[in-house]
């Protein structure tokens, strides 16, 4: 029978995969694979377009997926139903039944900044666990990467001690992405949220104003827009308002007439249509001691227009262009197996084999070589974090992974902030790596 709530709870992580991750698994069970020690890393080929850099994001809940993840009676009865398996090995169907995840896992600290083909994490495990966690870490690490990177840009922009609030639950592309849109905002450098469950599961206090559709209502029942402001006020005293339903001159004149007359208290103002600058020049003028927030389809670029030219703006809010954009296309690549380094040779595609470490000389350059390699006056990025199943340390603070963020892109150069044509820093492959990676090219052309 159909399931309309589509609900996912955390006994139903180890189905959210996809499909040839368990065929695969079958198969690797049927040729008494399935236990070789395997070394998957997750990376990105290429920064997306006018991105100098990435900000990693998302461990938090792959290693949540991982201390859950079993198949339970109800999801094995689930997969057998299906019909795909009636060839699969009777040991596959044990190999699940009794499996928990049982490896390490290597990854770089969650608001790290990362490059093109630097590996921000690598599984190793049983090659069959290695194999079906790919679709879910791809999927969190993924999209919560895009929007923390958004979210340090943006950051970046406005300056440290601009307001900047995270709106974008609405356009988020499903109720789960907009819970981790919001955490990656916050980690990414943004100071709230106004995702109420959001804010809660996070400790947080959830932010907002009103819409434009309270103005409306209320001025039809009170008869102006004032009264309307009124009435709100009358539950939350002070609070900021919204002033461009109608007129947002005309209500600032008439707040401003209100405040010189001590007949009210305001917080804050919230325009979200029409010229920002010109408007925010105009209302600072009549309300010079209220905070003005702008709001609207605003990403880093209209911020950094906005600061250029002057705006009298003391926050944002910001939604469609935080949550959505063009994705950050993470891929999960086998790297070595059973101690033997591999590598994916198709044209645009390539992958370096063997198990890696990222070396930083903090502004200057990335080194990528081997994880058996020693650093050289260098940091190491990628850090034991899940070792045979069992988490090394306690989940890390938003407050810890925001100062992160925030130092790893200021260490950058300018070339690989700026938000035009940006020059991301550079990776320099070892001496060691590419050896590597011309014996494992040979290999596989001799075979």
């Amino acid at each position: 029978m159909e399931d309309l709530e589509l609900i996912i709870r955390p006994e139903d992580y180890s189905l959210l995969t996809d499909l040839y991750q368990l065929t695969m698994a079958a198969c690797y069970v049927g040729e008494g694979l399935d236990q070789r020690r395997a070394s998957f890393e997750l990376s990105v080929r290429r920064l997306p377009k006018e991105f100098g850099y990435l900000i990693a994001m998302g461990l938090a809940q792959v290693l949540e997926y991982l201390e859950n993840f079993q198949f339970g009676e109800a999801q094995i009865l689930a997969l057998q139903s299906t019909g795909i398996f009636e060839q699969a090995p009777e040991r596959f169907w044990t190999r699940l039944k009794e499996g928990r995840f049982e490896g390490d896992v290597w990854a770089v600290p969650e608001g790290t900044a990362v490059f093109a083909n630097e590996p921000l994490l690598r599984i190793e495990a049983p090659l069959w666990q290695a194999q079906l966690v790919e679709t879910y870490l791809l999927n969190t690490i993924n999209y919560q990467t895009l929007v923390a990177t958004r979210a340090a840009r943006m950051r970046d922009v406005a300056g440290k001690d601009a307001i900047l609030f995270e709106f974008g639950t609405r356009r988020a592309f499903s109720p789960q992405g907009s819970i981790w849109a919001a955490r990656s905002a916050l980690a990414g450098g943004l100071d709230a949220t106004s995702n109420v469950l959001a804010a809660v599961k996070l400790d947080r206090k959830p932010v907002g104003t009103m819409a434009h559709s309270l103005v409306m209502a209320l001025s039809a029942i009170e008869g102006t827009e004032s009264g309307a402001f009124a009435t709100f006020h009358r539950y939350f005293p002070g609070a900021p308002l919204l002033i461009d339903t109608y007129d947002t001159i005309a209500a600032a004149e008439t707040l401003s007439k209100q405040l010189k007359a001590g007949e009210i208290e305001l917080a804050g103002v919230r325009i979200d249509s029409g010229d920002l600058l010109d408007l925010s020049k105009k209302v600072r003028s009549l309300l010079p001691g209220v905070s003005i927030f702008a709001s609207g389809d605003l990403d880093e670029y209209r911020i950094a227009e906005l600061r250029a030219n002057g705006a009298c703006i003391d926050g944002y809010g910001l939604g469609t262009q935080l949550v959505t954009g063009a994705p950050v296309n993470g891929v999960y690549k086998l790297v070595e197996i059973d101690g033997i380094p591999v590598m994916k040779e198709a044209t645009g595609k390539v992958t370096y084999p063997g198990r890696k470490q990222i070396f930083r000389q903090a502004g200057v350059r990335d080194r990528l070589g081997l994880a058996t390699e020693d650093p050289k006056g260098e940091i190491p990025l990628l850090q034991l974090v899940f070792k045979q199943g069992e988490r090394m340390s306690e989940p890390e603070t938003i407050a810890q992974i925001r100062d992160r963020a925030w130092k790893n892109v200021q260490s950058l150069p300018e070339s690989a902030r700026q938000l035009e044509s940006p020059i991301a820093l550079p990776v320099e492959l070892s001496e060691a790596l590419s050896e590597l990676t011309d014996r494992t090219r040979h290999r596989s052309k001799s075979v």
